[in-house]
């Protein structure tokens, strides 16, 4: 899901950061569960469990329930000291049989609704599940999952792959990367140095993808079938493997949720780096006094960092979005979607706010245009606690401000891709399901990160949500685990028994995924009435 984006704002001084941060990556995308256990240490392991030997020792996982599992595997060596805001290292090798029943340490982190705080930067660390019993040659396709979390926050334990793998049988795979100031970080001393900055997470999440390339097979998967899988920030991150000339080779097809292509400036990072240092003590140009910080100082300094993909680069030679409208990306199927309601998520701030709190926004929002979207989305005769909210909620889905994710922004994205290679596009399109958190009388309809649960039942945002699912829900759960396993098998999501899902073509023909067995096709014409894309695609440029 989901978002550079914090959920539940607590200040509404956010919320005007809010569309700035998502315009530009910043925030737009959050992907909630929680989850990491410690770092397990290199130690010899008594407990019965399968063993699989990779390229830097073997590991002992454990098997339950028709899937073995493989946790907190290390894929890099740990980013600190002198390798803090450096390309990834190879991980250190290691004797014996190293634990691997336990997630990893999340990267460091500020407290959020995707967990706690952290500090620990040995963090870099990957997830393998298969199905039970499946040994090295059995050469199955594998789904990588990239979690969101607006690149400031999240991990690899927040997407358990285990219902994936039972219920399709394929590999799955998840991992953790730098976050925050610790991944995306840029400086003109760090430019100087490394001859570019910015996109040490971006760099971790290839490493992982070429250790999955050199180790996968031991565990039964296939190399030549990876698809990549990402939400929200993790959408934003295979949008950039799509284009990225290191990321060639490294997988055969991809899935974007709720993401889309953005992407900053060397010389922007640079100035969003520079205010950051100045908040640490150190000058921006003292690389040893800024790797000598401790990470408590350097987290409590980061609280206003927008994090975001650096072009114009070695690793983003274009940028993300001009190489995808160039037809510059790598030519795979490609699945991609978003939620009916994106901004649900996002508008929580306005709960409880009346009309003049809806005016400032959209005047401060869309300038010149403000007089245009208030007569079209007028504020209601009658209204109560949750009007602005869900107005400014429309009004963030419809119009493409969230960094594309969603409503009209989605449909150029989808059209965007389909003019070069073969696509599915979704709208996922349960209004009525639990959300990410129960905030009585609030509707979340298809918010933001509202369908990671129904394919990750361990997905949360602090408290429960698949077992909120109603046997409606449950049944849409099952159906979309089949697609997405169909899509990582076939590169089509075409499953036998469950509504057709029509490749996006110019008739702009996408699924709209709903319960109780009435997913169905919708096209572009009823998809863009949705979201009134006609009047936004005739307002002028904005003054």
């Amino acid at each position: 899901m989901t978002t550079a984006l914090t959920l539940l704002p607590a200040a509404r001084r956010r919320r005007r950061t809010r569309a700035r941060r998502l315009s530009a990556l910043a925030t737009a995308t959050a992907a909630l569960v929680v989850g990491a256990g410690a770092l397990t240490p290199t130690t010899a392991s008594a407990a019965p469990g399968p063993v699989v030997t990779t390229a830097s020792g073997a590991v002992r996982g454990s098997s339950s329930g028709g899937v073995d599992a493989f946790l907190g595997i290390p894929y890099a060596a740990a980013p600190t000291g002198a390798l803090r805001w450096k390309p990834p290292q190879p991980a250190t090798p290691w004797p014996g049989t190293r634990d691997a029943t336990a997630f990893g340490n999340p990267c460091p982190v500020l407290p959020s609704t995707n967990g706690p705080r952290s500090e620990t930067e040995d963090c870099l660390v990957i997830n393998v599940w298969r199905p039970a019993g499946v040994q090295a040659g059995a050469r199955l396709p594998v789904h990588v999952f990239i979690h969101g979390g607006g690149l400031v926050n999240g991990s690899g334990a927040q997407n358990d792959e285990t219902k994936l793998v039972h219920d399709t049988g394929v590999i799955g795979v998840s991992f953790n990367y730098r976050l925050g100031v610790f991944g995306f970080l840029g400086l003109p001393a760090l430019t100087s140095e490394g001859g570019e900055s910015g996109n040490y997470g971006f760099l971790d999440q290839q490493a992982a993808l070429r250790w999955v390339q050199a180790n996968i097979a031991r565990f039964g998967g296939k190399p030549g079938a990876v698809t990549i899988d990402g939400e929200s920030a993790g959408g934003f991150s295979v949008c950039g493997h799509l284009v990225a000339p290191g990321s060639r080779g490294l997988f055969k097809r991809a899935m974007i949720q709720s993401g889309s292509c953005p992407s900053i400036t060397q010389a922007r990072a640079e100035a969003n780096g520079a205010a950051f240092a100045a908040k640490t003590g150190c000058a921006a140009g003292d690389l040893s006094c800024l790797r000598g910080l401790p990470v408590a100082t350097l987290l409590d300094a980061s609280s206003s960092f927008g994090p975001s993909f650096v072009s114009g680069t070695s690793t983003f030679p274009v940028a993300p979005k001009d190489a995808v409208a160039a037809g510059q990306f790598a030519r795979v199927p490609i699945l991609v979607g978003a939620n009916r309601d994106e901004g649900r998520t996002f508008a929580q701030g306005f709960i409880g706010q009346g009309q003049s709190a809806y005016l400032a926004w959209v005047n401060g929002t869309f300038g010149s245009n403000a007089p245009a979207v208030l007569a079209h989305y007028p504020w209601p005769a009658t209204s109560d606690q949750f009007t602005a909210a869900y107005l400014v909620a429309a009004v963030e889905t419809d119009s493409g401000i969230l960094a594309q994710i969603g409503g009209c922004g989605l449909r150029d994205v989808v059209r965007t891709f389909a003019q070069w290679t073969r696509t599915y596009a979704y709208e996922f399109d349960n209004r009525t399901g639990p959300g990410l958190v129960q905030i009585p009388g609030y509707v979340w309809g298809a918010g933001h990160a509202a369908e990671l649960a129904y394919i990750w039942p361990s997905f949360n945002n602090g408290t429960p949500i698949a077992p909120l699912f109603n046997a409606g829900e449950q049944q849409l759960a099952n159906e979309m685990t089949q697609y997405w396993g169909a899509f990582t098998k076939n590169g089509r999501p075409r499953v036998a028994g469950l509504p057709s899902w029509p490749r996006y073509d110019h008739r702009g023909s996408m699924i709209s995924l709903r319960p109780a067995g009435a997913s169905t096709t919708i096209n572009d014409s009823t998809f863009s009435a949705e979201h009134q894309c006609s009047f936004w695609n005739s307002l002028p440029a904005q003054s």
